[in-house]
């Protein structure tokens, strides 16, 4: 290999060896053995380097896959006693007990190319003695392979201003915990960060706080742990926390404490259980615990930090002011981590409210909500629903809110149940959506929308409406991804949707809203999902919807749906969401032929007897009990005789057996709504609607292309 970096060389090695400003030295496999032993014999650096060449505090490192150093660049005096020789492997130079963590982060750069940047970490040099670097892991250019390393030898502002930048990465509690807690092992042999329960819980914070009651949120480095050591995810003992908190708010005012040796530590705790639960081993001799100090008046504590250390590495003074300084610095980090939290539960929990909870006798249905992992910018908008009509039919939503957090969440529920009672009082798919997409316009506005720096234009809804009965359903989308149906009998695949560009757009843009109705008979299979289920970065959206097809259509009738569910977003969902992955599978179960039946009728005098008379033979057939077939019947007359009075038309006579109740419709080309007037039975103008809302469970209205149907339930 070419010892020289070529200047036109755009791999990451050559480039932070050009920073350096010369070339890299003499590590090649022909010279191995006396870079070893130059490197050997320098001495130790001091710590306060002259100036001039040894300012210097950028070297790189290249490794092959097997972790092997390839490549050198260490010849700044700061990296002397680093035997890093050519061969020889990288975590060599790492102290034992940061090698699993370490060597982890180096293959979850090799497999996924995604760099790891400004991790603090400690080397160990020849003499034992240990130098802080800020080390960055990246992937090696095309066409070589493996990895390159950078290292930062780290003055002190420096070291702290790297932590600080490595800590506020992320909105996981337990990734900023985990940051801190490496970091601050640049102090000490085991760092442990103890967060208070409420931090945990995303819970509103005062200075108004009782006794902590602390949860270990990290722990480094990784090994195996003495029996009864408090490890990520334990709650610590309830003494200790109490100690903690006393010993770390005395006078009301939090600040860090250093207990120096062992003795003194087994005296504070006082019991041989807290010296295994907090003590990591027999070599801790000396422990600092510093207090996460939230500013305020008066300031809260979200937690303690606790550094330990070997006998023979006593805190001096200006290594517990850094400490403190670090985790001052990083408070904040964690407080904005526990808002994230808090914000996340909250809208977690409306999500998985507006999660369908059961089907039907008709419909079965299952649902699937994987919110967007912990480190995204937050729960997304995405939410499903599926409800029985009051008429026996069954709605199918799903949509995707514009947006992330709160704002997204509101505008989620709002538009929900806003669907929900649309469909319920009996509007077709295409008007429901023409009311939510002058809701979302109505929120945009310059008060209630876009002041508070959220807008929900361009959110997308899909509306499915299925009838057990004709076993069709009807469907509407506002930019939707479209639903994918598996018939039993046919090959599984997308709908052909017509496209819209979404709700609230601007009206110049803004296409009408239509139905589309397609046969779904008895067994078929309907998908409904957003976008994050499907979308890949390696692939097209049309491929992710046909593995989407493949992989509901391998659902079998006899499989339970909701495992079945599971399945399929297991198959297709990434391991890192950036994005909420909903989906809904509807298995269509429909009626059974002899449980319905439906008469049409010239809309003339003699058409309410007619129908009493079709319907009492029926209901006989049916054996319903005489009290049932006599409000039936009456309840069928009523509704006949009011549509051939004030609608037109052929009239058309359905009657279904549903469950405990009987379901009667009767349908005409009246586009009038029949409401209950003031009066009551004796008024010859409103009697037949006062009859009928006396003797069924409830009744109501839907809306056809032809004109409506006059639904009502009659229980048995």
């Amino acid at each position: 290999m070419d010892a020289t970096s070529s200047p036109s060389s755009s791999s990451p090695f050559d480039m932070v060896s050009s920073a350096l400003g010369q070339y890299i030295p003499r590590c090649g496999a022909a010279e191995a053995a006396g870079a070893q032993g130059d490197r050997a014999a320098r001495p130790r650096v001091p710590a306060n380097p002259a100036p001039g060449r040894q300012e210097q505090i950028l070297g790189a490192v290249n490794l092959d896959r097997e972790l092997r150093i390839t490549r050198c660049n260490l010849d700044a005096p700061v990296f002397a006693g680093l035997d890093a020789a050519t061969g020889s492997s990288f975590v060599d130079l790492l102290p034992p007990g940061d090698v699993p963590t370490v060597t982890r982060r180096l293959r979850q750069v090799l497999e996924t190319g995604e760099p790891h940047v400004a991790r603090v970490q400690r080397l160990r040099r020849g003499d034992g003695s240990e130098l802080v670097v800020s080390m960055s892991i990246l992937a090696a250019a095309a066409p070589q392979e493996g990895l390159t390393v950078s290292l930062i030898a780290m003055a002190r502002r420096l070291h702290l201003y790297a932590a600080e930048t490595a800590i506020g990465t992320s909105l996981d509690i337990g990734e900023t915990a985990q940051s801190l807690a490496e970091s601050l092992l640049a102090w000490g042999d085991v760092a442990a960060i103890d967060l208070d329960f409420t931090v945990w819980t995303g819970e509103g914070v005062t200075g108004q706080q009782g006794r902590l009651r602390l949860r270990r949120a990290a722990l480094v480095p990784d090994r195996a742990w003495p029996d009864g050591y408090v490890t990520p995810g334990d709650d610590l003992p309830s003494d200790a926390s109490r100690l903690l908190s006393q010993a770390t708010r005395r006078d009301d005012a939090a600040q860090a404490i250093v207990i120096p040796d062992r003795e003194t530590i087994e005296r504070v705790l006082g019991s041989p259980r807290l010296v295994r639960a907090l003590v990591p081993g027999d070599g801790a001799a000396a422990v600092a615990c510093i207090p996460l100090v939230l500013d305020g008046t008066p300031p809260v504590v979200l937690g303690v930090a606790e550094v330990w250390r070997r006998a023979d590495r006593p805190f001096g003074d200006g290594e517990l002011l850094d400490l403190q300084e670090l985790v001052a610095r990083t408070s904040h980090h964690v407080d904005l981590a526990r808002q994230h939290q808090r914000e996340h539960t909250q809208v977690l929990a409306l999500q998985r409210r507006l999660l369908p909870r059961t089907g039907g006798d008709t419909i079965e249905t299952a649902s699937v909500y994987q919110p967007a992992t912990p480190d995204s910018a937050g729960v997304g908008g995405d939410w499903v629903n599926s409800f029985p009509l009051p008429d026996g039919r069954t709605a199918l939503v799903v949509g995707d809110v514009v947006g992330h957090g709160l704002g997204a969440a509101a505008t989620m529920g709002q538009l929900s149940m806003e669907a929900r009672a649309l469909l319920s009082a009996g509007l077709a798919p295409d008007e429901v959506l023409e009311h939510l997409d002058e809701t979302v316009s109505l929120l945009d506005d310059a008060e209630s929308g876009l002041a508070a720096g959220y807008s929900a234009l361009g959110s997308t809804c899909c509306i499915a409406v299925y009838d057990p009965v004709s076993h069709r359903v009807a469907l509407s989308s506002a930019g939707h991804l479209p639903p994918v149906l598996v018939p039993p009998d046919g090959p599984a695949g997308p709908l052909a949707v017509r496209t819209h560009p979404g709700l609230g757009t601007e009206f110049a843009l803004r296409e009408p809203f239509d139905v589309q109705a397609f046969a779904a008979p008895p067994g078929s299979l309907l998908a409904l999902y957003t976008d994050g289920l499907v979308e890949d970065p390696s692939i097209s959206i049309d491929e992710g919807i046909g593995r989407l097809a493949d992989a509901v259509s391998t659902v079998h009738p006899w499989d339970a749906l909701q495992q079945a569910a599971r399945r399929v977003v297991s198959q297709l969902a990434p391991v890192r969401r950036r994005d909420d992955v909903t989906l809904l599978l509807a298995r269509m179960l429909g009626y059974r032929k002899g449980d319905t039946a439906t008469w049409r009728l010239p809309a003339r005098d003699d058409a309410a007897p007619r129908a009493r008379a079709l319907v009492s033979a029926l209901l006989g057939r049916w054996h319903t009990r005489a009290d049932t077939r006599d409000r039936v019947v009456l309840v069928v007359d009523e509704l006949v005789a009011n549509a051939v009075r004030f609608a037109g038309g052929p009239i058309t006579v359905r009657l279904i057996r549903a469950g405990h109740g009987l379901l009667c419709e009767v349908g005409d080309t009246g586009n009038g709504r029949p409401r209950l007037g003031p009066g009551g039975l004796l008024d010859d103008g409103g009697r037949g609607l006062h009859v009928v809302h006396r003797l069924t469970t409830r009744w109501g209205v839907r809306w056809t292309d032809t004109g409506k149907v006059v639904w009502a339930a009659v229980g048995t």
